[in-house]
């Protein structure tokens, strides 16, 4: 795997990682809305850990830091 994403995009999926989580044990929002969140908090933490994200791969983006050759 390639990494794909850069250290700001990372930053911003552990904060909603961490904000979804929250308003999940808080709480906040319940039921199905409230389970999507906690499904997509943890993906963007994970992916956020791994420095891969797939959809990036399957659209060909990135916002890794280009490496100087």
């Amino acid at each position: 795997m390639k990494k794909n994403l850069g250290s700001v995009d990372r930053v911003v999926r552990i904060v909603l990682a961490l904000v979804f989580g929250g308003l999940f044990f808080g709480k906040v929002v319940t039921g199905t809305l409230g389970i999507i969140l906690l499904v997509l908090g943890v993906v963007f933490l994970l992916t956020s850990l791994v420095n891969f994200c797939p959809l990036y791969m399957l659209f060909g983006l990135s916002t890794a830091p280009k490496k100087d050759a």
